[in-house]
């Protein structure tokens, strides 16, 4: 197929959550479909990365993106009464570049990631696929219950749209994705016929690069815990700061030694601070996550707003670490305690798992076996891809308008995995 990929952010490379998502799906599509890329590039550094990006494609159009110009273009919005998200992500040079794209091959089908990106090919009348990924909509309903109180009723206000706007794309694409059943669940009240249209494919884990941490070397230390994610990421700077400030205390108090890593990349400063406190490393950027996982007893997830399905949760289990997660972090994964996932949500509950952990080895040991077992059972990303690009080869069927079958060349690119 010839296929026109639209992702709201440079899906290269995969160092965090919707990254990590849409850089599988574009390289599964890419080693047996013709591929024409269009993105935003919302970091600088990343320009550094569209080279090798473009050795995966058959074209690409990375289109650098100001946040901060974006977030006064989003507010247009307002008046105009639609999401900011969607013009939060508009360009006029990507929407010039969709129509010059469109114009010049012949698409069989289009793959959109995040809803924003609709606003591109709308008018188009193209086969298309939407992954939502996750219900965003629910995201902002979240962010309106813990934002500070001025922020409330403006985040409030972009969930309800929000909400209007993902229905009014379910209407107009001939399917879309959501990466689990609890996703699918929020929209249970949709009518009939926009449910049909509705897929789960999950995400998944490289379990070759995220192999047991006893293949790199064992280096566990039993007083580390590790968290790792995007540290500018509203919902991980929220995570960090509840378990430093309500639950590492508990831990200390029975295990003084006990350390608490924050790992990731671009950490706010009331991240930063966290990092002068006795007990708690805040690393920034590193190059490789992967010796982080290897040194923690416990990996935790505290996230107390989450949607779809936690990479950092997969990945911990994937190297045989055992981990600790709020219900909001762990319900998208349909793992259980026999898997190595332990749950709590208060405090106390989070601090008492997190101890039995680091006091018991043994079980430690075992919980992340579990994990490592669950992941090569569930997670397999050919495995969930396989069913993204059945839907695109049915849409494209469907308009008549298939193309022979191009294979591509498998890409030799590296995958930086630094956060």
């Amino acid at each position: 197929m010839n296929l026109l990929f639209l992702v709201h952010r440079i899906p290269f490379p995969p160092n965090k959550g919707d990254k990590i998502r849409s850089f599988h799906e574009l390289r599964y599509l890419a080693r047996r479909h013709r591929v024409h890329v269009g993105c935003l590039v919302d970091q600088p550094e990343d320009m550094a990365h569209v080279a090798e990006l473009g050795q995966m494609v058959a074209s690409l159009e990375a289109v650098p993106l100001d946040p901060r110009r974006a977030r006064v273009q989003s507010l247009g919005a307002l008046a105009a009464g639609g999401p900011l998200s969607v013009r939060y992500f508009r360009s006029p040079r990507l929407a010039r570049w969709v129509r010059d794209t469109a114009q010049r091959e012949k698409l069989d089908a289009v793959l959109l990631f995040s809803s924003p990106m609709f606003d591109y090919v709308e008018d188009l009348h193209l086969p298309t696929v939407m992954d939502f990924c996750d219900v965003d909509s629910d995201k902002w309903r979240q962010y309106a219950t813990r934002a500070p109180l001025v922020l409330r009723p403006l985040y409030a206000l972009e969930a309800r749209r929000l909400r209007a706007y993902e229905e009014h794309v379910l209407r107009n694409c001939d399917a879309a994705t959501l990466v689990a059943d609890r996703e699918r669940e929020l929209w249970a009240g949709l009518p009939a016929d926009l449910q049909t249209k509705v897929h789960v494919v999950p995400n998944g884990v490289d379990l070759q690069f995220f192999t047991s941490a006893a293949a790199l070397g064992d280096a566990r230390d039993p007083h580390a815990i590790v968290f790792t994610g995007a540290m500018d990421y509203y919902a991980n700077v929220d995570a960090v700061q509840f378990f430093a400030d309500d639950v590492l205390p508990r831990i200390r108090a029975e295990v003084p030694d006990a350390h608490f890593y924050i790992v990731g990349s671009r950490p706010t400063p009331e991240v930063v601070a966290l990092g002068r406190r006795p007990g708690i490393t805040v690393t920034g950027f590193v190059e490789d996550v992967r010796p982080y996982y290897a040194r923690a007893t416990a990996c935790v997830v505290p996230l107390r707003i989450a949607r779809g399905i936690q990479n950092k949760l997969l990945e911990a289990m994937a190297m045989g670490r055992p981990v600790v997660a709020t219900q909001a972090a762990a319900l998208g994964i349909g793992a259980g305690t026999h898997d190595g996932l332990r749950v709590a949500d208060d405090p106390e509950g989070l601090a008492r798992e997190t101890l039995a952990l680091l006091r018991d080895p043994n079980a430690a040991e075992s919980a992340g076996r579990a994990g490592r077992r669950f992941v090569e059972r569930e997670y397999v990303w050919d495995r969930a891809l396989g069913k993204l690009e059945g839907l695109l080869e049915h849409a494209a069927r469907r308009a008549g308008i298939v193309t022979p079958h191009v294979a591509a060349v498998e890409s030799a690119v590296a995958i930086p995995t630094g956060v």
